[in-house]
């Protein structure tokens, strides 16, 4: 018998179980979700408890949070000790809500109901090439959060929030302000990194563009009393439609994942805007440049599911900055999943 022969039975068990565990995804993302919803990983301390003593706690039935610590275990997600008792690991760490980089808020938004409802009809969005969401909900995405589903639309926002802290220093860092007097951040969500800008920067001034209900929930340090109020501006509407701000650079951070139209309407009503020369600086995750291939595929898939979006390879938004009329100068990584597209305004498609 040969080597190759012996191997086979094995490598057809490995194949066999690595499809096991994708079919039974959901299980996974369900898990996650269910840990969070209950508290457990704000309720397990530094040293490890008895599954009774988080059963109290958390007010689950003992023997059914067993069978859910240990499914988590077995991902990597808590510890089962030789005693029984379960303690954290690097990645339950960061689902608690006081880590410094935690994963919380994005791991309760991409578990949200709607996106339960969602993913069965992905082979649909492939035949297709559009959004689902319409003809599941009646109506287009974000309008579903922000009438139907305010908990999910919240959970959106905090999820930006805690991704755009985790940012914001390196974005900070990767920018070079040199002759910059004002900044415009382009559907910058509730201005995390406008304000990370305006602290490190204090003769700047920034303004804030996002829907009314986003901006009305703005960081505080921008808002009215705010420390940082006197040199921002909040602007309530939607980039796709207009953009009524003149700024030095415009900021336009993880946003464009719309569909291509939405995305180049964006681009143009910021070409439109601004003076001819001025900055518009690109930032997004590839998906084909990313050290987290896995997840951003996955996003890509869920982009098509809920806008008919995408995210972006370097040449398919290169593309579509340059239709919009911006000239893209350099593209540059500001940490492992993001990169910065340095831009200006070409005076000879400007339109204002």
């Amino acid at each position: 018998m040969t080597d190759t022969e012996v191997t086979r039975p094995a490598q057809a068990v490995s194949a066999a179980t690595r499809l096991r565990e994708l079919a039974f995804g959901a299980m996974s993302a369900g898990a996650l979700r269910a840990a969070l919803r209950l508290g457990l990983p704000d309720a397990l301390g530094d040293e490890p408890a008895t599954v009774e003593e988080l059963a109290t706690e958390v007010s689950a039935h003992p023997g059914a949070l067993h069978r859910l610590l240990r499914a988590l275990a077995c991902q990597g997600v808590f510890a089962e000790e030789p005693d029984g008792r379960y303690a954290h690991t690097d990645a339950s760490l960061l689902l608690r809500a006081d880590a410094p980089r935690s994963m919380r808020d994005v791991a309760l938004w991409s578990t949200e109901p709607w996106t339960w409802q969602a993913w069965p009809h992905l082979d649909r969005a492939v035949r297709t090439g559009t959004s689902v969401f319409p003809e599941l909900h009646g109506k287009q995405f974000f309008d579903y959060l922000h009438e139907d589903a305010p908990e999910s639309a919240a959970a959106l926002d905090r999820a930006m929030t805690q991704s755009s802290r985790q940012s914001a220093q390196d974005v900070t860092a990767a920018l070079d302000l040199t002759d910059v007097d004002s900044v415009a951040d382009i559907g910058g969500g509730q201005g995390l990194v406008l304000a990370t800008l305006l602290e490190h920067n204090p003769t700047l001034r920034g303004t804030l563009l996002d829907l009314p209900g986003v901006v009305a929930t703005a960081d505080p340090r921008l808002r009215a009393g705010g420390e940082l109020a006197s040199r921002a501006r909040l602007v309530g509407g939607d980039c796709r439609v207009d953009i009524p701000i003149r700024a030095d650079l415009y900021l336009v951070k993880n946003i464009l994942e719309w569909d291509d139209d939405s995305t180049r309407r964006t681009l143009h009503n910021i070409a439109s805007a601004a003076g001819p020369g001025a900055r518009v600086v690109v930032i997004e995750n590839l998906v084909d440049e990313t050290a987290s291939m896995r997840f951003t595929a996955a996003m890509d898939l869920l982009l098509l599911l809920n806008v008919g979006g995408r995210k972006h390879t370097r040449d398919s938004l290169l593309t579509l900055i340059e239709q919009a009329g911006l000239r893209c100068r350099d593209v540059r990584t500001v940490n492992p999943s993001l990169h910065l597209f340095e831009c200006t305004v070409d005076g000879r498609h400007h339109h204002r």
